[in-house]
């Protein structure tokens, strides 16, 4: 319980430290509030804007929970395939590794041209970002499997699809997990970079038209809430975790 108890109460006090020095550097220096607002003046824009921060927000949430949804159903197989194939992955793999180094901002006018400006644009570019974590860790989960067990699941005559559901599978799970919660947050990174090439909805457009108008409260209160919402699609996965590996200890936890 301790430890559950440290793992609530220090992040609460770093970011009431991080407060603190924020108010307080606003303050001392006089800083204008169209350069950096103070918290509470922040606070106070997610009260008066709640309403438009929730329906943006709702919108962009469904933009991140569907890119990863895609990128995990489409990810996972592809890992599968290049693992069992060494055809596939000498084929694909380079492929894929060179693919990370085009710069995402510039895909996403050709996704827009593609899909145009609803929220297909949006989703295919959360796909894109959270595509590639999700491939590598899976295949390094698959293929880290334990010879020994692998060894014993022959010794068995286990079929490939028992030695893969029964033996294979479950091992990679916390490399499958550690991968999606790398691709959760990433999903929320391409969905407002798509938001902020063509849309006219979603967070990322608040933060545009907030951000023409000088209105930095706002802008700020729309970055709060796209914190939130990463660590909620976080949360998510990690539940998720726990829900599929009770046997596991949270690594999150355990540190």
């Amino acid at each position: 319980m301790s430890k559950r108890v440290a793992n609530f109460v220090f992040p609460l006090a770093g970011t009431a430290i991080i407060l603190l020095l924020w108010h307080y550097y606003v303050v001392l220096f006089r800083v204008p509030v169209v350069v950096l607002p103070t918290p509470m003046q922040v606070l106070q824009a997610i009260v008066e804007d709640s309403k438009a921060l929730a329906e943006e927000g709702w919108i962009t949430a469904l933009e991140c929970l569907y890119g990863f949804a895609l990128a995990m159903a489409v990810g996972i197989p592809i890992a599968v395939t290049m693992t069992y194939s060494r055809i596939a992955n000498q084929m694909f793999y380079p492929l894929l590794v060179a693919s990370q180094s085009i710069p995402k901002v510039a895909i996403a006018p050709i996704l827009l041209v593609w899909f145009g400006t609803g929220i297909k644009s949006k989703l295919a570019m959360a796909f894109v970002i959270a595509f590639f974590p999700v491939v590598v860790d899976t295949a390094t989960g698959l293929r880290s499997t334990s010879p020994e067990l692998l060894e014993l699941a022959r010794s068995l005559q286990c079929s490939r699809l028992q030695t893969f559901f029964k033996i294979q599978l479950p091992s990679a799970l916390p490399s499958i997990f550690s991968g999606a919660k790398i691709a959760v947050t990433l999903s929320v990174i391409g969905a407002v970079i798509g938001e902020f090439i063509g849309s006219n909805e979603g967070l990322g457009n608040l933060l545009l038209t907030a951000n023409s108008q000088l209105n930095s409260p706002l802008v700020w209160a729309a970055l709060v809430v796209l914190s939130l919402l990463g660590v909620i699609l976080y949360g998510l996965v990690v539940l998720a975790e726990k829900l599929l590996m009770p046997w596991a200890v949270d690594a999150d936890l355990k540190h």
